[in-house]
């Protein structure tokens, strides 16, 4: 397993994070503790989860895995906070009032004494950003935390936290995680040269956009019983499953067949030899997907089949209808609210 330094700071992590959102859900718990153990067995060191990831109980999954397994200490632990966590009108947010609360929580759900990486779910646009990073700051002194990072914010605000931070002497962000994919390339455009220049480390989530690119659709064939796409959903402006996603998923696939791999594990390698990119974000539902993740990161693409990928689907291009965090910002002015997770 190939470890990279996250961001901007001393701390080393594997080249595929496992995130645990089917945790407590699509894979119950004794599916997500195998695949926990196998995870650490195979060398991953990152694991990924958040409060809001059925209310707690992926949390709290996790937590108990690692404490059975007794590697708490082999791993880094990212979890979130801002998400809405309750009925109550702060129950979300990235106040002082919320965050504090979160971070206990999820210290308890998790039975630890700190949380490695603490990320920002998604943006609030109401609490003042000195608030936030002074409040990260003090969580960071108390130990509670160790080091923070955000997750589909735009560049404007992730530069305005970085100059606060530099201004004041306060929490710098040493880690994004935004949506990235073979069938979503914006951030690209933007977002991977800042962090870049910045010391930011991306780990991008959905690397198979929500199971597009795991090989199982193909078009003009229906897609197969159990999996999502079966009645055609999508929701919050996301539309992910479309005519030129299917296009695009037909001009990769002899990509993959040429290397006698799935087109899941060739999508995950490519994302994994991206500019910028730290680690992956993996969801595995079977321990089955997990091998298949892992499978992929020794994997080392050719700069012949990477330009090829680019004729495919060029650099910053998207081919999906997803709903990007600064058009549901825009929508927001006029109602200000912390933008729900996506």
């Amino acid at each position: 397993m190939e470890y990279r330094q996250l961001g901007r700071s001393g701390v080393r992590v594997s080249k595929l994070c496992v995130g645990t959102m089917n945790f407590g859900g699509r894979a119950d718990e004794d599916e997500s503790k195998r695949i926990i153990n196998e995870a650490i067995d195979s060398g991953v060191n990152f694991i990924d989860t958040a409060d809001v990831y059925r209310r707690g109980v992926s949390e709290e999954i996790v937590g108990t895995a690692l404490a059975e397994n007794g590697h708490r200490d082999d791993v880094v632990l990212a979890t979130k906070g801002v998400a809405t966590m309750g009925d109550g009108t702060n129950d979300q947010g990235a106040s002082r009032y919320h965050l504090t609360r979160a971070v206990e929580a999820s210290l308890r759900r998790l039975q630890t004494d700190r949380i490695d990486l603490y990320y920002l779910h998604i943006t609030d646009i109401n609490t003042p950003m000195d608030e936030i990073l002074d409040t990260l700051d003090v969580l960071l002194r108390q130990g509670k935390i160790l080091y923070v990072g955000t997750s589909k914010w735009p560049v404007p605000l992730i530069m305005e936290a970085l100059w606060l931070s530099d201004k004041h002497g306060l929490p710098r962000f040493v880690a994004e995680q935004p949506p990235y994919n073979l069938t979503d390339r914006r951030i690209e455009l933007e977002l991977v040269w800042t962090c870049m220049r910045h010391g930011i480390g991306i780990v991008p989530f959905g690397p198979l956009a929500g199971g597009v690119l795991s090989g199982v659709y193909r078009k003009g064939q229906p897609a197969p019983e159990g999996h999502r796409y079966k009645e055609i959903g999508q929701r919050d402006g996301h539309e992910r499953y479309t005519e030129k996603s299917m296009d695009l998923v037909e001009g990769l696939r002899p990509l993959a067949d040429a290397r006698d791999v799935t087109l899941a594990e060739f999508s995950l390698a490519w994302l994994m030899q991206r500019p910028g990119i730290t680690s992956p974000i993996c969801g595995p539902r079977t321990v089955e997907h997990l091998r298949s993740a892992v499978k992929a990161c020794e994997i080392e693409l050719t700069e012949e089949e990477l330009a090829k990928v680019d004729e495919i689907i060029p650099p910053g291009d998207n081919v999906t209808k997803y709903c990007t965090l600064y058009e549901r910002m825009c929508r927001a002015v006029n109602k200000p609210e912390p933008l729900g997770p996506f």
